[in-house]
């Protein structure tokens, strides 16, 4: 099976890293837990003890090195180098931000920095049962810590002391000594209890939160064995060739196929971790939760329950997979998700919202269109846009025979031939976000706008090492031949990388937006006796022979991208990233003059944008979030927190106020922390008193404010620079008409 992988990116913190969508959507069947030990005796003695490896493991190592070394695109050295990227690969992976190992454990630990290649090859993963064993130790040491100061040092913390803790730890030096790092972990402590006393939470219930919170998540670790730390390490050693290699235990191997078929079973929701948060990332189209209308993106889970009476059971701080195996389960059971809406400010105003679980197709995600009615310089417009989220391709349905099965390419073509019947002046293909999916379908939704030629460029490896093979569209019929602009951004990837591409290398359109993710790679899946492992293969070129391996898709004219805010998203951020390259180009004739006219429209364009309400606000909305992610510490002093997140809350206002005043839109109503917290607290009591809040019959309600909706700025600044592609074009093309009437 080879796939042009569908990513996405998952924020941990302020940290980004990418997994595939099976990871992603909450999906599949249900987890079985214990209950909470909420009477788990904080003994470390008691509770600790070492796991071993299975002799399958050692097995498997030596079975994963042979693949990777024989079917790898590139050349695979096992030899110290490959054994100490292991070795900072797997502290990273258990200890990234430096919360649990001792400097004495890593230099202890350290003795295995280039011998890890030898133990593999020797069938042995022992030296990762060490490594882990130790982290899983002092893990459960700090677990104990951290309870034992909530249930019996709340009392005495001080929050008018102008103390710190440190936000991103990654290069913060290990501890030194037990001291320092408990000094690390009361400080954190004091932060859990402050932000729930900034929700009006007291001492008693902060108290009670926290310790089932923690008490919670050492339950959940004591689940620990010997597969988890094999499917951890061996992982590591697949991760050391290139950051899209993976090994998959029996285990995640399922998840991961899952991840892959045509329809899954759960919620339709993506997650990601927010501070010690689970929030709500988007809602898949089609999908229970967005069906059911009550979940929101934004929102954020603090407690999971199953069935329609099942406990609620806390997910603060647990780990994002373990809170995806509460959240899937079977088609038409329910779980209960207890969660905080995206502008509230306190827990206490936290709703239960039931979904039955269904399966959520990954046609829902299809290909859609709209039109937009443009007035521009004095002109109207109508222009179509194209949404496709994925480049999607039945592959079962149509190995069996069926002829209505789904695929991009045939959406798209209908799509584009109902925007041709309503008489649209140019089309805007978006693929905002989008992470790839079928090369096959990239390749021919390229065919509807050209007549023949070379889309992509393919380079294998073993055998084929250097071998570089060309495909492309072999149909003449055009089914669009008019203005196409393609809209980017830094989530675009994979196969979307070759589409844009390969229409701005055929300069058949505009690609608009922001800098494309960069994975210029093919994986494949091969099954081993025991899981499997996907490794890269191969790589694709574009037509003029770049790669897109790092450097993405320049577009002709950029738009500010929110994830410009972030500088750990896109290929190039990944460790052991394939270098760019460059082959020999393919013969290809460009379609249109548009780099000719881009100095004009690229002008026309920041002439615009300068005084677009909309782009200012965007571009203060990056620089905002720049800024918060560039914050170093974080302070514990209660007043001081209150009064940065009050004022960070009023930039953000002030700003979106400023781009509704510039638009001529009502303005929004400043509300205060205070105003809001007491806000929530009414009407918890009014609930808690099972008060009526109904009208009463001499009572009329507000009139509803009109919702204004308004327009995607980013398509509309599209259409406006098509429209103006059109005039010049056309100018463009009296010129030259002029030039050979003259001869």
């Amino acid at each position: 099976m080879k796939i042009c992988s569908r990513e996405f990116g998952i924020h941990y913190g302020l940290k980004i890293v990418v997994l595939s969508v099976a990871s992603l959507i909450a999906t599949a069947v249900i987890a079985q837990r214990d209950p909470i030990q909420l009477n788990t005796v904080l003994d470390i003695d008691a509770l600790y003890q070492p796991l071993h490896s299975q002799k399958v493991h050692g097995e498997t190592a030596v079975s994963l090195l042979r693949e990777l070394q024989t079917k790898h695109y590139a050349a695979v050295e096992i030899d110290d180098n490959f054994s100490s990227i292991i070795f900072d690969s797997y502290l990273d992976t258990l200890d990234g931000s430096h919360l649990y190992f001792l400097k004495a454990d890593v230099d202890e630990l350290s003795n295995y920095r280039y011998t890890l290649d030898d133990t593999l090859q020797d069938g042995s993963v022992e030296p990762g049962f060490v490594i882990y064993n130790l982290y899983y130790k002092r893990i459960i040491e700090r677990m104990i810590y951290a309870i034992n100061r909530i249930e019996n040092h709340i009392p005495e913390m001080d929050f008018t002391l102008d103390e710190y803790i440190q936000l991103n730890r990654e290069e913060a030096p290990y501890a030194a000594s037990v001291a320092a790092l408990d000094e690390v972990w009361r400080l954190r402590i004091k932060n859990s209890v402050l932000s729930l006393k900034l929700t009006g939470d007291s001492d008693d219930e902060i108290k009670e939160k926290l310790s089932k919170r923690y008490r919670n998540q050492l339950s959940q670790i004591l689940k620990t064995n010997d597969k988890d730390i094999f499917q951890t390490y061996l992982s590591n050693v697949a991760k050391a060739v290139d950051p899209h290699t993976a090994y998959f235990s029996p285990r995640d191997s399922e998840n991961f196929n899952m991840g892959l078929s045509l329809s899954l079973q759960g919620i339709g929701a993506q997650l990601t971790t927010e501070a010690e948060y689970t929030k709500v990332v988007e809602l898949i189209k089609g999908g229970p939760a967005e069906r059911g209308a009550e979940l929101k993106r934004g929102d954020r889970i603090i407690a999971i329950g199953q069935g329609v009476d099942g406990e609620l059971q806390d997910v603060v701080g647990m780990r994002l997979d373990d809170v995806v195996a509460q959240i899937r389960g079977e088609k038409g059971t329910v779980v209960r998700l207890n969660v905080i809406s995206a502008d509230a400010v306190s827990e206490a105003s936290a709703k239960v919202v039931s979904i039955t679980r269904d399966t959520v197709k990954l046609e829902d995600q299809s290909a859609k269109k709209e039109v937009i009615e443009l007035s521009y310089l004095g002109n109207d417009y109508k222009i179509g846009v194209i949404d496709l989220p994925t480049f999607y391709f039945d592959f079962e349905a149509a190995g069996r025979g069926e002829e209505d099965f789904k695929s991009s390419t045939r959406d798209v073509r209908v799509l584009l031939n109902e925007l041709l019947e309503e008489n649209v002046d140019a089309v805007i293909v978006d693929l905002r976000n989008n992470g790839g999916g079928s090369l096959s379908e990239a390749n021919q939704l390229v065919g509807l706008f050209i007549e023949t030629g070379a889309t992509v460029q393919i380079r294998y490896s073993g055998i084929r090492n250097g071998f570089t093979r060309s495909f492309g569209d072999n149909d003449p019929e055009i089914v669009y031949d008019g203005p196409l602009a393609v809209l980017v951004n830094r989530t675009s990837a994979s196969a979307s990388e070759i589409f844009a591409g390969a229409i701005q290398d055929y300069q058949r359109g505009i690609v608009l937006g922001g800098q494309t993710f960069g994975k210029g790679t093919v994986q494949e899946i091969i099954p081993m006796d025991y899981g499997q492992v996907k490794l890269t293969r191969s790589k694709f070129y574009r037509i003029s022979g770049a790669s897109t391996q790092h450097r993405g898709v320049i577009p002709d004219i950029e738009f500010p991208d929110f994830y410009d805010a972030y500088d750990n998203i896109g290929e190039s951020s990944l460790d052991g990233a394939l270098p760019w390259d460059t082959v020999r180009p393919v013969e290809y004739s460009p379609y249109l003059a548009i780099q000719t006219l881009l100095p004009e429209l690229k002008q026309l364009h920041e002439d615009r944008a300068e005084v677009s309400p909309d782009f200012i606000y965007l571009i203060g909305q990056i620089e905002r979030t720049r800024k918060l992610r560039t914050q170093k510490r974080l302070s514990l002093n209660q007043q001081v927190v209150k009064l940065e997140r009050e004022s960070n809350r009023r930039a953000a206002f002030d700003a979106e106020n400023m781009r509704r005043l510039l638009k001529g839109l009502p303005l929004e109503e400043w509300v205060s922390d205070a105003e809001r917290a007491a806000a929530e607290a009414e009407e918890e009591t009014t609930a808690e008193l099972g008060h009526d809040v109904t009208l009463a019959a001499n009572e009329a309600p507000d009139e509803e404010e009109e919702v204004v909706e308004e327009e995607d700025p980013l398509l509309l600044e599209s259409g406006r620079i098509l429209a103006d592609f059109i005039a010049l074009n056309e100018r463009h093309l009296d010129a030259l008409d002029a030039v050979s009437a003259d001869r």
